[in-house]
């Protein structure tokens, strides 16, 4: 059999045999509802505060500023839908990007569904917003602005901190889905204009099904659920504590090993793609004229289609995917690249490798092997040169 090569952790990642144990107890004998007096609920109110602390230290926020979340999507719905609704009266409108993850877009068109105006902004070739067509979207009757920090299938840094700041000058509140964001790029919310954030768990060695987003105080939002006081009213329901001090303990090791395990993924990643242009030179990386996170290489090649390199990659144990993994089983082409005036015919041809903790040096040769041999192959069977 063939090594398997992981090579989609910007989908999902292990969860970290640290984080197990942090979880473990609450699964056991610490199972105490936190909204109960008696001394089980004691125990568990006390473990879902110092998740909460612990996690606020890592983005540089108030204890008061963190609601835990679902996943990454519900922090996104929360962030956007629940801004739009506490400000619509008096700021109907909403600008995002033509590339954010479909958290995003579709919670934006659920904006314009509800009567808001939905506002998109133009991002040039290399994946990077265009800052006149984005300042001349902002103005007074703007409410809410959200601009992904890395994005999800290419990489691409935004300018979020200037993103921000302009906003603010509007009187808009800043959103940013930083899910990729969140242990590769450096990140202090006591010193950034950004006032709502999203990350998710399962992007950094946390279970699924777990997620935050950060609310920065005197920013209103309208809660999404009714029942319950659980979290200031922002996100009402029985806490899940067990995940919170899951997401708490994978956040640390995130940010206590960022300079390192970056600096690591950007060289294997680095060697992977000089290695892949060198043997197959008309490949077309995505993003590479922009700033670029260092655990996503998009790229392309003509003569070739997404699906069947994706199936003739798993079938010699590599793991790779097309693009984002919430829109799998989606045959049209990626509309983060469409949004770039990528061509259809290099669009449909992307593949996404996203390095992470179970990258290896080793894993980068065999793929640098691997690849242009399936690429020839491909071309082949499709009748190209």
């Amino acid at each position: 059999m063939p090594k398997h090569v992981y090579l989609d952790h910007a989908a999902t990642t292990p969860v970290r045999p640290e984080v197990v144990e942090a979880m473990t107890p609450f699964f056991g004998p610490r199972f105490g509802n936190p909204s109960s007096v008696h001394r089980w609920g004691r125990d568990a109110r006390t473990a879902l505060d110092e998740a909460r602390e612990r996690l606020a230290r890592t983005l540089g926020a108030r204890v008061d500023e963190i609601v835990f979340t679902s996943c990454g999507t519900e922090a996104d719905n929360l962030a956007i839908l629940g801004a739009w609704r506490a400000t619509r009266t008096e700021r109907p409108a909403i600008v995002t990007t033509p590339i954010e993850h479909k958290a995003v877009l579709a919670t934006s068109h659920r904006v314009a569904a509800e009567g808001g105006e939905e506002r998109i902004v133009d991002v040039n070739e290399h994946g990077v917003v265009d800052r006149a067509s984005y300042d001349a979207k902002i103005d007074a009757r703007v409410g809410v602005v959200s601009v992904m920090w890395v994005n999800n299938e290419i990489g691409v840094v935004q300018p979020v901190p200037e993103l921000a700041t302009r906003a603010k000058e509007h009187g808009a509140v800043f959103h940013t889905d930083a899910v990729q964001a969140f242990g590769k790029i450096a990140i202090d919310l006591s010193k950034l204009p950004i006032d709502l954030l999203t990350i998710s768990g399962h992007k950094i060695g946390a279970p699924k099904g777990t997620g935050a987003l950060f609310v920065r105080r005197g920013v209103r939002i309208d809660p999404l659920m009714h029942g319950g006081e659980q979290d200031r009213g922002r996100r009402p329901g029985t806490e899940n504590v067990a995940f919170a001090v899951g997401l708490a303990r994978a956040a640390e090791l995130a940010i206590e090993e960022r300079e390192a395990e970056c600096m690591r993924l950007e060289q294997l990643r680095s060697r992977l793609e000089a290695a892949l242009l060198e043997r197959i030179p008309d490949a077309v990386v995505h993003g590479r004229g922009a700033q670029r996170a260092p655990h996503i290489l998009n790229i392309s090649v003509a003569g070739t289609d997404s699906e069947s390199m994706l199936m003739a990659l798993d079938l010699q144990g590599v793991a790779c995917s097309a693009g984002s993994a919430c829109q799998s089983g989606s045959v049209s082409p990626s509309h983060v690249l469409s949004a770039m005036g990528v061509r259809p015919e290099i669009a449909t041809s992307a593949i996404r490798m996203s390095l992470g903790s179970l990258t290896s040096d080793e894993d980068m040769t065999r793929v640098a092997e691997l690849f242009p041999a399936l690429i020839q192959k491909a071309r082949r069977l499709a009748g190209q040169p």
